[in-house]
């Protein structure tokens, strides 16, 4: 079950609009193929209710109302109220799992509370809703009041309920705990479907999960990116990974060639980046950085592994920098085409080790124009220059250029407005070469940063990536001003097209 558009949602700073939540639970659903998802929390808000209302909407249409999930509450008639009206049909009640939460948050006896559930629960199968329970503080539970744990299992067993929910609440065990906890309840109880739970703060998650299905859970709880409160939950990619090389007993239907996919929407959609060294969807994880590496890779892939970046949907990239040897260089410069003798090539990986001594980021965009610079030579042929342009800013106006460019001896003079400097000379640009009938990449990604060891913001580093005929590539501009520098990073792409 995945459940970022629930528990991921609580995340620092992060909100999903109802639109965003459709999106991605229809991904999620069609082309990721997770069984379930958990979409929100009952009684939040009005637009927590509308984004529900949206999904179900389309659930219904499509037969997957029944893999739509939906937190709810020991709270009477409310939260099925509140369920009844968002037309979703599968409720995961949120119990206590621990006698300490139980005491101290609702101050009520074990048997008050089963009272409160199981009609809760009767009220939710009068309404023909599905209810799933969690056992909130589980794992604390397990560790502190086992008695309650059994003593509430022993009750909730009785129950007409379809699965039960065993959350790691504050991320607080190990493996060895996991693995014994799950294996001691699943014994007891086996003919019930227990699901884990996992969070991160102690960055055990994906260990946890590989304990629990040992155990003998039978389904898991995920985030995309692992997104949640705190340290996060357990991330849906490493999980998927993880289970399909090594836990070859267990199958799920989730579909890894669309997990990157997800991973990059969900990250433009919450503005939660992803860490460039985030296992299956971070930037530098299939990119191999030492020379040695590189060098192995050409003799008999010795620097593989399982995790090849084709069953993700991705490419093996090979760094650029002060680690790089011949053979990384080499793999970059046949990419783009060129052969180069030892000699020359022995000049690039020097020029581009002390680009790398001084903290300089070197992109295989880069490459040409360091062999123009290195070998003399006219390697790269400025077939397309940006001759001039203004650019204006006002109060109340939009954004506008004009833009004077020359493209293979042919000028072109182009105005546009966009909703900023750099839009504006985006919109301008295309207006010039839709005239030329040619076709510009599509930005997918804009960095703005003070350059690698920069200690002042005299000069302005953009790196911009582009998608162009199914490849991706980056180019660099700097300048102090940071709406040139990307016109620079342009004008690079321009030429390299």
């Amino acid at each position: 079950m995945d459940t970022t558009l629930r528990d991921g949602e609580q995340t620092s700073g992060v909100s999903f609009s109802a639109s965003e939540k459709l999106t991605i639970a229809q991904l999620l659903l069609t082309e990721v193929k997770v069984d379930r998802i958990e979409i929100a929390s009952a009684r939040v808000s009005e637009g927590e209710f509308q984004a529900v209302k949206k999904i179900t909407e389309w659930a219904s249409a499509n037969n997957f109302i029944d893999k739509i999930e939906v937190l709810t509450f020991v709270d009477g008639e409310t939260s099925v109220n509140w369920m009844l009206e968002a037309g979703a049909k599968v409720m995961n009640l949120l119990t206590k799992g621990s006698l300490n939460h139980l005491t101290h948050q609702l101050k009520k006896t074990p048997e008050q509370h089963f009272k409160e559930i199981a009609d809760v629960i009767a009220l939710a199968q009068k309404n023909g809703i599905d209810v799933n329970v969690y056992l909130e503080d589980w794992s604390n539970g397990m560790r502190h009041s086992k008695e309650y744990v059994f003593q509430y299992l022993d009750f909730i067993v009785t129950q007409p309920i379809k699965r039960v929910l065993l959350p790691d609440t504050l991320g607080v065990l190990i493996p060895s705990e996991t693995y014994e906890y799950i294996a001691e309840i699943v014994k007891r109880y086996p003919n019930t479907h227990f699901d884990f739970h996992g969070h991160n703060d102690y960055d055990l998650s994906i260990a946890n999960v590989m304990e629990a299905i040992k155990a003998g859970a039978k389904g898991l709880h995920l985030t995309i990116n692992g997104m949640g409160e705190r340290a996060g939950n357990a991330p849906l990619a490493s999980a998927v990974a993880v289970l399909n090389d090594y836990v070859k007993e267990v199958k799920t239907n989730v579909v890894e060639k669309s997990l990157y996919t997800v991973s990059k929407l969900v990250e433009n959609f919450s503005g939660f980046r992803i860490p460039a060294n985030k296992p299956i969807v971070g930037e530098n994880v299939f990119t191999q950085t030492a020379g040695i590496h590189a060098d192995g890779d050409k003799k008999n892939n010795l620097y593989y592994n399982d995790l090849m970046p084709e069953r993700f949907g991705r490419q093996r990239k090979y760094a650029l920098g002060k680690t790089s040897g011949k053979a990384n260089i080499e793999n970059n410069l046949q990419q783009l085409g060129i052969q180069l003798s030892d000699a020359d090539l022995k000049k690039v990986t020097q020029r581009i080790i002390e680009l790398g001594d001084k903290k300089e980021t070197v992109t295989q965009s880069d490459l040409p124009y360091i062999l123009s610079d290195v070998l003399d030579s006219n390697t790269i042929e400025e077939k397309v220059q940006v001759v001039n342009y203004v650019l204006t800013h006002a109060k109340n106006l939009k954004p506008s250029v004009t833009l004077h460019i020359n493209i293979d001896g042919e000028v072109f003079e182009e105005h546009a407005q966009g909703d900023g400097q750099y839009d504006a000379f985006m919109n301008a640009l295309k207006n010039i070469y839709k005239q030329k009938k040619l076709v510009l990449p599509v930005l997918t990604d804009y960095a703005v940063r003070i350059p690698p060891g920069g200690k002042s913001d005299a000069l302005c580093e953009t790196i911009i990536t582009w998608s162009y005929n199914n490849k991706e590539f980056k180019t660099r501009g700097l300048d102090s001003d940071q709406t040139v520098s990307a016109i620079k990073a342009t004008q690079k792409m321009l030429n390299l097209i």
